[in-house]
């Protein structure tokens, strides 16, 4: 199959192929006489498991430490182990830093019961406050998004 057919197939972009073909996530695949990249089930498979361990949010390095076992499957899975291990623990992280981050939100909520004009609004006030004191932390340690959680929107 073309490389349309096998996006169609597996619900990836064509872009996002190529992209884990450059990475080494896919393995290149066979060129037809007429020079056009010919995919196989084999492909599909793995494009399939890739896009599962990503839904699963795991990191493209992750992937391919567990691609590299899932090709030798002769290998002791301790390192599987450990990968699956240190990113259980950080999505415990995550999930701590979103707690945090919906408790700041339900204070900053609480700011405004009913609604009013924009200058008694208690949301605003509470924002402007805040952006003014991390514009005062970023000038100051060079960080910035202290409370934002990375990857927690979607992919793109």
């Amino acid at each position: 199959m073309k490389i349309g057919e096998l996006s169609l197939a597996t619900g990836t972009s064509v872009e996002a192929i190529r992209f884990y073909e450059r990475e080494g996530l896919l393995p290149a695949p066979a060129r037809s006489s007429g020079n056009y990249r010919i995919y196989g089930e084999d492909h599909v498979a793995r494009l399939a498991f890739i896009r599962h361990c990503r839904s699963l949010d795991m990191a493209l390095d992750e992937v391919r430490v567990l691609l590299r076992f899932k090709d030798a499957p002769q290998d002791d899975c301790g390192e599987v182990n450990r990968v699956l291990d240190e990113h259980i623990d950080h999505v415990a992280h995550r999930i701590g830093d979103l707690k945090a981050l919906e408790q700041q939100l339900r204070t900053l909520r609480s700011q405004c019961q009913a609604p009013q004009g924009r200058g008694a609004c208690g949301i605003l006030e509470g924002l402007s406050k805040a952006a003014v004191h991390q514009g005062d932390a970023v000038s100051g340690s060079g960080q910035g998004h202290a409370h934002h959680v990375p990857r927690s929107h979607g992919r793109h």
